[in-house]
């Protein structure tokens, strides 16, 4: 169940950063029940709060505009998978790393760097996507596909949370969707090369 819930809360960071961080720290805020492991209790602190609030509003902006989304998913290159080890060693009840020294000895980097690695898959899928469908819809599909995105993102991170199962079932769906649209990519290249 934890790999369930690691795994929803990563693919979620791949599509938006901020959304399963700014989860995490308000329902272990605001939900009775609901407590994250001593390591990750920082998200719910009211400086990390307005911090990931903060840039999830500018991520959430910025990627609605196109072109300024394509350079929003460079410099998220980086942001994305790092927020997705964090939100599956957080989900996955991993033990935080607090001291870089034993970071290798008890094995706590393993959740964090499946995280990544699944957040990396999700985001380098999205900003091999993003740029096609600006273009062959003149930038009118930006907003669109982020909204479905932030949506997708949000859905992932509360079910991941609330109803893990759930949360496998929508994150399969993200896999066949990804898969779906990167095939008719492909096709569509192999399309454009073949001689009429």
């Amino acid at each position: 169940m934890e790999f369930l819930v690691g795994s929803s809360l990563a693919a979620a960071a791949g599509l938006n950063a901020w959304i399963p961080l700014f989860v995490l720290g308000m329902l272990d805020r605001f939900l009775p029940g609901f407590d994250l492991p001593g390591g990750w209790s920082w998200l719910s602190g009211d400086v990390a709060l307005w911090i990931i609030g903060i840039l999830l509003l500018i991520e959430v902006v910025a990627d609605k505009i196109p072109a300024i989304d394509s350079l929003n998913d460079v410099v998220h290159t980086v942001v994305r998978p790092a927020s997705g080890g964090i939100a599956f060693g957080a989900g996955a009840s991993a033990e935080a790393v607090t001291d870089p020294s034993q970071l290798l000895q008890n094995n706590a980097w393993v959740p964090i760097v499946i995280g990544v690695l699944i957040a990396l898959a999700v985001h380098a899928a999205k900003a091999t996507i993003r740029p096609v469908a600006n273009v062959a819809t003149a930038g009118l599909a930006a907003p669109a596909l982020s909204t479905a995105e932030d949506v997708s993102s949000f859905a992932l991170a509360i079910t991941a949370i609330v109803v893990p199962v759930l949360a496998g079932i929508l994150l399969l769906g993200l896999i066949v969707a990804i898969v779906v649209l990167l095939t008719r990519r492909r096709r569509r290249r192999v399309e454009a090369q073949t001689p009429a």
